[in-house]
This record gives C-alpha cells, structure tokens and sequence, in this order.
C-alpha cells in the first residue's frame, strides 16, 4: 500500500510540474461580424505602442475601419469597441509574456482573447513573435471578414 501511495505522489508531482510550465491560450470570437465594419480600440498607455500598431495593422488587414479612442472613452462610444492588456518580461531575452483582447458590443462583452505564458518559464517556445502572435489572435477574434460597402 505504501508503495502505492509513492507511486501516485510521484505521478501527482511530475503531472503539476508539467502542467506549471505551460502556455495558454484562450479564444472566444466575437460572434456575427456580418455587420461590423468599425472596431473602435480604447488605447491602453501602460502597454508598449507596438501592440496598438500590431492590433489595428492586424484589424486593417481584415478589412475593417479602425479609431483609436482615448484611454478613459466610454464602451458605448461605439457599438464595437476593443480593449487590451499585455505585459512583457525578460528571460535571456525580452518577450511578451501576456496578452488579453477584449471586445465589447455596445458595451457588453462579445469576446477576448488571451495568451497567458507566466506558467511557461522553463520553455523556449515563449519567445514568440509578439506581432504575429497578436494577428493571430485578432484573427481569432474577428474570424470573418466585413462586408463590402
């Protein structure tokens, strides 16, 4: 029975080990895009520019109209509006370690994205391309294309 008992702390050890040093990532898309043209992104000014450029590059692509409101605008300044968080840290190298996309149709929550890697510290795999890292999200977000006006 002893052994046994070994035995599960030992599996039960190596599994929270594991599952510790993971990255997550967590998508839920903005439903019926068919009518949204406009995304209006509250600017977050605590995190680094190249995301606001990356994220309104990312939403331009897709083909949609992108205004930057001020920080403290209202969520019902536009019927679809955006916010974002992310952080980086340094780890040999500097890298953004967590990112969250939020939209809003008027005003309530219609989806968000996050990439969470504050779990992953022993894995190489957390230096990412922040850039292409937020494309993929917003293409997760938005997973349609406006229409054509």
């Amino acid at each position: 029975m002893m052994k046994h008992s070994r035995l599960f702390l030992l599996i039960a050890l190596a599994v929270s080990a594991f599952h510790g040093c993971s990255i997550r990532q967590n998508v839920r898309p903005v439903e019926s895009t068919e009518n949204l043209t406009e995304v209006c992104v509250l600017k977050n000014n605590k995190v680094r520019d190249g995301f606001l450029k990356a994220y309104v590059k990312a939403l331009r692509s897709k083909g949609y109209q992108v205004r930057i409101l001020e920080e403290n605008a209202s969520l019902i300044e536009c019927p679809i509006t955006s916010t974002y968080s992310a952080n980086w840290a340094w780890d040999m190298a500097l890298y953004m370690r967590y990112a969250e996309i939020k939209v809003y149709k008027n005003a309530a929550l219609a989806g968000e994205a996050i990439y969470d890697s504050t779990w992953g510290s022993a894995r190489l795999d957390k230096f990412i391309d922040a850039e292409a890292k937020i494309r993929e999200l917003t293409d997760q977000l938005f997973p349609d294309k406006p229409p054509l006006l």
